[in-house]
């Protein structure tokens, strides 16, 4: 039996991991800012065989509220063999240029936050020696591309913070694994014209997710053939870069 935290539990990737972990009986310490979304979420869980679903209502941006949150996961469990960090919002880019302070906010949402709370975590995963970390980071961190720069560079700085934390936690036998999901069909995504052939459902990247936490992968880009085209993303010269509408 898996105990596992979810923090960003009512996200529509989430909720697919999570259901494959409730299938197998685990236990969950579930994390969000909708309280009553939670809460079907966690009903949800029992229903297809979890042992228990615990709720804590959190909004990320209150870091004051972090250690409350882990003090009371840790009691609840008192272990973690997963954790799962999933919350994130998709700004508007131009809103991001015409307004400062929404620029920060989205930025801290997306980026300060997350490590604020993984700062902690990483300390307890440290502690007890063992257990699995996943982040959902995101494939516009690969690049800063005009069309959403703010947020691939909070994602930059989100990847970038995880690479030095899976070295260092891979000390204590704790793994690490960077998730990169390219474009997934969710209400975030909702009415945005996105080539089709190229989205994926939450259920095919939290398969994946699954995966890689089974297999200790360090980085995953998912689906697989995101990797291939960020790996050409990220080699086109600077001179051309600029010039594209990507």
């Amino acid at each position: 039996m898996k105990r596992i935290v979810i923090i960003g539990a009512t996200s529509a990737i989430a909720i697919a991991c999570a259901r494959q972990w409730a299938e197998k009986g685990a236990r969950f310490f579930l994390v969000a800012r909708n309280g009553e979304r939670l809460e079907q979420v966690a009903a949800d869980l029992t229903a297809r065989g979890a042992q228990s679903a615990q709720c804590h209502h959190l909004d990320i941006d209150k870091l004051d509220e972090h250690q409350a949150m882990l003090t009371r996961c840790v009691a609840e469990l008192g272990t973690l063999d997963i954790v799962l960090v999933a919350p994130g919002t998709l700004p508007d880019q131009a809103a991001c240029q015409a307004d400062p302070a929404v620029a920060v906010r989205e930025f801290n949402t997306n980026a300060v936050s997350v490590i604020a709370l993984l700062t902690p975590l990483a300390n307890t995963l440290e502690a007890q020696k063992h257990g699995a970390l996943a982040v959902i980071s995101s494939v516009a961190g690969d690049r800063g591309r005009p069309s959403n720069y703010l947020y691939g560079s909070a994602k930059a700085a989100l990847s970038a913070f995880l690479e030095g934390l899976r070295a260092r936690l891979f000390k204590a036998g704790v793994h690490v694994v960077t998730v990169k999901p390219g474009f997934v069909a969710t209400p975030m995504t909702a009415g945005l014209p996105l080539p089709g052939p190229l989205v994926a459902t939450p259920e095919k990247v939290a398969a994946d997710i699954v995966g890689a936490i089974e297999k200790k992968k360090n980085v995953l880009y998912t689906p697989w053939f995101w990797w291939g085209i960020m790996t050409i993303i990220r080699n086109v010269p600077q001179f051309l870069f600029k010039r594209a509408s990507l």
